[in-house]
């Protein structure tokens, strides 16, 4: 099982990212998947879930500049973020989660996000 995520990298307050993770291994149309993040001395932090039927939600913090989205047909689940702050800063994780049915759930290794002037 692979989750490859991409599209981190630097950019200014108030910019846009997409991050996109790409899985194999896995029956894609099977799981929820989410985004997770982690900063410096913090935790990781959840921050948006889609289920494999396509609902979604959202992390109080990111809600209303952040979309995910999902393409069962190419296995890819991605993370449009806008109007960015530097509290947005972290590593980026993907998650696949069918703990509910067979208690299985796999990471990537994460991108890099900053947000500074």
């Amino acid at each position: 099982v692979q989750l490859v995520e991409s599209g981190g990298g630097l950019v200014q307050p108030g910019g846009s990212l997409r991050l996109s993770c790409a899985a194999s291994g896995i029956t894609f149309s099977h799981y929820a998947m989410l985004w997770y993040r982690q900063s410096p001395g913090n935790e990781r932090e959840w921050v948006a879930r889609i289920s494999s039927g396509g609902s979604t939600d959202y992390a109080d913090s990111v809600k209303g500049r952040f979309t995910i989205s999902r393409d069962n047909a190419k296995n890819m689940q991605y993370l449009q973020m806008a109007s960015l702050k530097p509290e947005d800063t972290g590593v980026y994780y993907c998650n696949a989660d069918d703990t509910a049915v067979t208690g299985l759930y796999f990471w990537g290794q994460g991108t890099q996000v900053t947000v500074s002037s």
